[in-house]
């Protein structure tokens, strides 16, 4: 059983990181469900095991896609970063700990709702680039600020890294193509996580990680491999197909956390 255990953990790992690497996202949004409904986690500890294994494929994966989008471009964005760093680290240190009051029944339906949003973001808020940011100067930096600190709440509350918000935000609010939006994603993401972490750490949250070392090791081990593949599929798959399955997966997920 054990072993059993420890293999599904690996493949699920695996599947989840390669659709990580491939649109920029840390994979948690699909992780989250199965940590609670397959493997059993209460839900907070599966937020913060799920956090914790989207660390790993968001520092593996931009790398992973330098490739097809090199880190000097990623670099050359350096204020947009900046601009959406400004409100998700707060977001992220606030939703982390009205993840950690919230009674289970509440954080289960607040995370389904949450997936719900994201598989709209996904569906609707990619491939919409062109014709110039819709705003300007000042205006830009407030929407910019206010839009990292929404993403940063719902980031720690799921324990994702949030690409599937910041990607659909990157497009539609700063007119970047959809691919270096997936790279910028990641770079934003691991400051974020990193703040969300650093909340949970203080009321000694984290002792879950230790607590399954093992699992956490594979699952992260597969997680690895996967956002490796994924970076290396960037450009062959083509969203029209990849977009809505994803979609579809999330709302099921949603579903099975709003019954759970």
């Amino acid at each position: 059983m054990k072993r059993l255990r420890a293999l599904a953990s690996f493949i699920s790992g695996a599947v989840i990181g390669t659709l990580g690497g491939l649109i920029g996202l840390g994979g948690a949004e699909f992780r989250l469900p199965l940590l609670v409904g397959a493997f059993r986690f209460a839900v907070l500890d599966a937020v913060i095991l799920n956090k914790a294994m989207s660390l790993v494929v968001v520092a593996a994966a931009l790398p992973f896609r330098a490739g097809t989008v090199p880190l000097g471009l990623v670099a050359a964005n350096g204020t947009v970063i900046l601009n959406l760093l400004a409100g998700s680290l707060l977001g992220a240190w606030i939703g982390a700990g009205w993840a950690m009051r919230m009674d289970p029944a509440r954080l289960h339906r607040v995370i389904a709702l949450l997936l719900v949003l994201i598989a709209g973001a996904l569906l609707f808020g990619h491939g919409a680039a062109g014709g110039g940011p819709p705003l300007d100067g000042l205006a830009l930096i407030a929407a910019g600020t206010a839009a990292g600190f929404a993403i940063g709440v719902v980031a720690s509350i799921l324990g994702v890294a949030g690409g599937e918000l910041l990607i659909p935000t990157l497009v539609l609010l700063f007119d970047v193509d959809v691919k270096l939006a997936g790279s910028l994603s990641l770079a934003i993401s691991l400051p974020t996580m990193i703040a969300g972490f650093s909340r949970y750490a203080r009321d000694r949250s984290l002792s879950v990680l230790a607590r399954n070392r093992g699992f956490v090791l594979l699952m992260a081990a597969g997680s690895l491999a996967g956002a490796f593949i994924g970076g290396r599929l960037l450009g062959v798959v083509p969203e029209s197909v990849l977009l809505p399955v994803l979609s579809a997966i999330l709302l099921l997920s949603a579903a099975k956390m709003w019954r759970h």
